[in-house]
């Protein structure tokens, strides 16, 4: 016989007097005289089990016998409970299930916490108990929503003609911008595969391959310091396509992600989105990432404090660097204190140190005022739209150390001051420049060296290649980044051409992309596509801070899982078939 006819939750729909057959955890058991009750929990929910001594003698007695997270299986009749006592917290609070049998399936030890949202747990506990914190409704929760929007995503996809092909794990490693992590050769000896980073390459190997539209919810793997939304491997929704222009591209992510919000949590997020270059979300936002629901924006004012006699401005400009600020509404009230605290953030970023101006109502006030005329600081006010009671927050430095800096400071100053930030903002930013600089100044691609970029031949790249943009586009929710995209390169003279400006010479390139170049000699057909990382869009959907809470068994932040105590040291005997040796 079957342990269940019905799941929990669903009892809500059955006829009174029905007969049903449920299975799951008990969730808690309460004594009340002769009857005792039982809340029983399984994946869809709670349902109320009652124990009748006079009715059902047996399942009676081994009720008293059942503890917290025992496994049961009950059959029973599906009954009304009295007004005075339905649950409207419960989806099954109208009703109750009056035992006539049970049967125990598995006992369970006292959990290390109650598998309940009100009860606070340290997190490593948590991850190293990762099987019972899933049992929580709001874990489970952020489960069944994952599994939603991957289904969806596949429908939307396979609608418009994609197919789901997977690419390989165990591949070569290439520089994509981050660590790879590395995998033993036993076969060959001291030679080594690489997990992916992103299927990049071999996408764009099945568009010369004449597939035309693929996707994957592929698995990337990458060997970098842990943050909040990030995790040693992630997914990610990655499509790309034949025959298309950035339009198309940007068209079918703007539908897909509609169809997953509709579906997932019942929004419109009327497309097309707004779009903003990279240029601009740098000038206005500090970041090419930019929460946009609110306003504080960061105003340039380099062409005012240009020769004023504060020598930290207009030095900062005479070396091409920039002075920006932003208004801070209300601010005027800040202590020192607070501007001490928000020199410290803007120090983790290069700034040297911020220049505070509260405009009050007897004039403005500022440690910088006696060394800048009062006309530019009225200049200054009036460009900036400054209000009596704001507090305006300069920072003069590189345009790299300006813009991270105010990007943070005003992240943290909305935070502060509670401004409202509620509702769906998608954004694309474009445009992006195809190189940056490293920390020692090396040149290197901002996405990776296979984005197309806007030139027209291979001089003009080589000539100011720090000067070029290139065709490709980031999807941004919230502030938050959710993927990037771009057209690629299909043809081998601008393949080989990008990597030569970044310094590879030709021995280097066929070493680490002679298979791609030689690719692109056989008909590739113009591409584009896009990776959309899978975790932080559940992450922001289910209102969560951290990717951890919409991953079924995530590591901590340094890498490591508690569950399963991994990673571990191998024996020896494990290292001498892979001809390796631990160096402590």
């Amino acid at each position: 016989m079957s342990y269940r006819t019905h799941w929990c939750a669903s009892v809500a729909r059955v006829e009174a007097d029905s007969r049903v057959r449920v299975a799951g955890w008990v969730h808690r058991r309460r004594d009340h005289g002769g009857l005792v009750f039982i809340d029983l929990r399984d994946r869809t929910g709670l349902v109320q089990l009652v124990f009748d001594p006079e009715h059902h003698e047996e399942a009676h007695r081994k009720a008293h016998d059942l503890r917290g997270e025992y496994v049961i299986s009950a059959i029973g009749v599906v009954k009304g409970r009295g007004e005075d006592r339905v649950n409207p917290d419960m989806v099954t609070g109208s009703i109750e299930i009056v035992v006539e049998d049970l049967e125990l399936l598995a006992v369970s030890d006292t959990p290390p916490f109650a598998p309940e949202d009100r009860v606070e747990v340290d997190e490593n506990l948590r991850l190293k108990y990762r099987y019972v914190d899933l049992r929580r409704d709001r874990m489970l929760g952020n489960l069944v929503l994952r599994d939603g929007v991957t289904r969806t995503a596949r429908r939307y996809l396979s609608d418009e003609g994609f197919l789901d092909i997977e690419t390989p794990i165990l591949t070569k490693s290439t520089p994509e911008g981050a660590r790879d992590f590395l995998v033993p050769s036993r076969l060959q000896p001291g030679e080594f595969y690489a997990l992916p980073q992103s299927p990049q390459l071999f996408k764009q190997l099945l568009m010369v391959s004449g597939v035309e539209r693929y996707y994957q919810l592929a698995r990337a793997f990458r060997d970098e310091d842990l943050r909040a939304d990030r995790q040693p491997e992630h997914t990610q929704i990655d499509l790309e396509m034949s025959f298309v222009q950035e339009e198309d591209i940007i068209t079918t992510v703007e539908g897909m992600m509609a169809a997953i919000f509709r579906e997932g949590l019942e929004v419109e997020t009327p497309t097309p989105y707004p779009r903003m270059s990279y240029a601009e979300a740098m000038l206005r936002y500090g970041t090419d990432k930019p929460d946009v629901r609110f306003g504080m924006e960061i105003t340039d004012v380099s062409r005012i404090v240009a020769d004023v006699d504060f020598k930290v401005f207009a030095t900062a400009v005479e070396k091409g660097g920039a002075v920006r600020g932003l208004v801070v509404p209300g601010g005027a009230r800040f202590s020192r204190k607070d501007v001490d605290d928000l020199a410290e953030i803007a120090s983790k970023y290069g700034a040297k140190g911020i220049a505070p101006v509260w405009v009050e109502e007897d004039g403005i006030r500022s440690p910088i005022s006696k060394f800048i005329h009062s006309g530019t600081m009225g200049e200054l006010r009036t460009e900036m739209s400054a209000k009596t009671g704001d507090m305006l927050l300069f920072v003069a430095d590189s345009v790299e150390v300006v813009e991270a800096s105010l990007g943070a400071l005003r992240l943290n100053l909305a935070e502060r001051l509670g401004l409202e930030r509620e509702g769906w903002c998608f954004l694309w930013i474009t445009d992006p420049p195809m190189f940056e600089r490293d920390t020692e100044g090396r040149l290197k691609a901002m996405h990776h060296p296979f984005t197309r970029p806007r030139v027209e031949d291979a001089e003009e790249l080589r000539k100011d290649p720090e000067s070029v943009g290139t065709i490709a586009y980031d999807l941004v929710l919230n502030g938050v980044e959710l993927g990037s995209g771009s057209m690629r390169i299909s043809e081998t003279w601008l393949q080989e051409t990008v990597f030569e400006v970044l310094g590879l010479d030709k021995e280097e390139i066929r070493a680490k992309f002679g298979f791609l170049v030689e690719a692109m000699k056989y008909g590739a057909p113009p591409h584009g596509g896009m990776a959309l990382g899978l975790d932080r869009l559940v992450m922001l959907m289910a209102g969560e801070g951290s990717i951890r809470e919409v991953i079924a068994f995530p590591k901590t932040q340094s890498g490591s899982c508690p569950l399963t105590d991994a990673p571990s040291r191998i024996t020896a005997e494990q290292l001498r078939e892979l001809r390796l040796r631990a160096i402590q």
